[in-house]
């Protein structure tokens, strides 16, 4: 699996030997590859006006180019707004708050993701073909989908240290913008163009995956929300800045701890281990169908609704995997 940004073709169609070259030799005489664009045919279209674009086949004849629009930016920051709303206001009827539900598109986000890393998983698993995902500059969609596809195919990837892994090769060192993506919550009145969620909207794929499969993952939900709250609030250095060489500039490993240093300490590591957990070596395939993509209640509901009940039944389920 490989990930880029867009390749800039432009108006005039430009072709760069060296990346055809690249792209070529990953692939044997006769192999053919598999090109995710995370953009609409329409966007990648428009985006040769500005210089970016996308490959043609002409020049890429090993490579079969497959467009699987994902939301990005103001629309995927909207839709987080509108639904925090929606789950905050507690006088809404049933049929209301459902129409909200829907109408803010959140759970059309998620499935469009997870539908998205199924077809880059099948594409390397059933057709044991290259993949390559992009979408316009690499950092985010993009992300999303290769960082989701590794959980679905390798199994080291679910165990908490090869979940940190992942995170840390394919978030932070591939350059997501955090500092410019979860500038601001959902409750705050400012709406800056560059923000948001689509680490919010991963970890939700990856809740989605821990739901439908409890015993494959070896990390719990309490994880995911820490995970939530550093990325947007944290003490800790590991998600600040936008890139590497801002995080050199600042000297973020000097002067800062690192989050994964805290998270497996003895004392902590243990809070945030799924007590089901049973190692498994197959693929994980999730199903998408809208009965299967639920709300995550455990986080958007977290500030109206007590967890009481759920941490002690948790910490009972703990206790019992321990004396078994």
């Amino acid at each position: 699996m490989l990930r880029s940004s867009q390749p800039l073709t432009g108006p005039n169609r430009k072709r760069c030997r060296e990346d055809e070259m690249l792209l070529g030799m990953v692939l044997d005489e006769g192999e053919r590859g598999f090109i995710i664009d995370t953009r609409s045919a329409q966007a990648a279209k428009q985006a040769r006006m500005s210089g970016g674009g996308t490959e043609p086949k002409s020049s890429y004849p090993q490579w079969r180019r497959l467009h699987r629009p994902m939301e990005r930016g103001r629309p995927l920051q909207e839709s987080f707004i509108r639904l925090v709303e929606a789950c905050n206001d507690t006088s809404i009827t049933m049929d209301r708050w459902l129409s909200r539900l829907e109408s803010c598109r959140w759970l059309s986000h998620v499935k469009a993701a997870l539908s998205t890393a199924c077809l880059a998983a099948q594409c390397m698993d059933r057709e044991e073909a290259s993949v390559l995902v992009h979408g316009a500059e690499g950092t985010d969609t993009t992300l999303l989908v290769t960082a989701l596809a590794q959980l679905l195919l390798d199994p080291s990837c679910r165990t908490l240290l090869g979940f940190q892994g992942l995170l840390e090769r394919e978030w932070i060192e591939a350059g997501h913008p955090f500092h410019l993506r979860c500038a601001h919550s959902a409750y705050s009145h400012a709406r800056l163009k560059q923000e948001a969620p689509l680490f919010l909207l991963f970890l939700d794929c990856v809740w989605q995956l821990s739901r439908q499969f409890p015993f494959s993952l070896e990390f719990g939900e309490r994880l995911l929300l820490t995970l939530f709250d550093n990325a947007y609030a944290s003490a800790y250095g590991t998600f600040l800045c936008n890139n590497e060489k801002e995080r050199c500039l600042c000297k973020v490993k000097e002067n800062a701890h690192s989050l994964w240093a805290w998270l497996n300490q003895p004392g902590e590591k243990q809070q945030y281990l799924n007590p089901l957990y049973s190692h498994n070596v197959l693929v994980i395939w999730p199903s998408v169908e809208p009965q299967s993509i639920q709300l995550w209640q455990g986080l958007f509901f977290r500030w109206i609704r007590s967890s009481q009940y759920l941490d002690e039944a948790w910490a009972e389920i703990q206790r019992l995997a321990e004396s078994s």
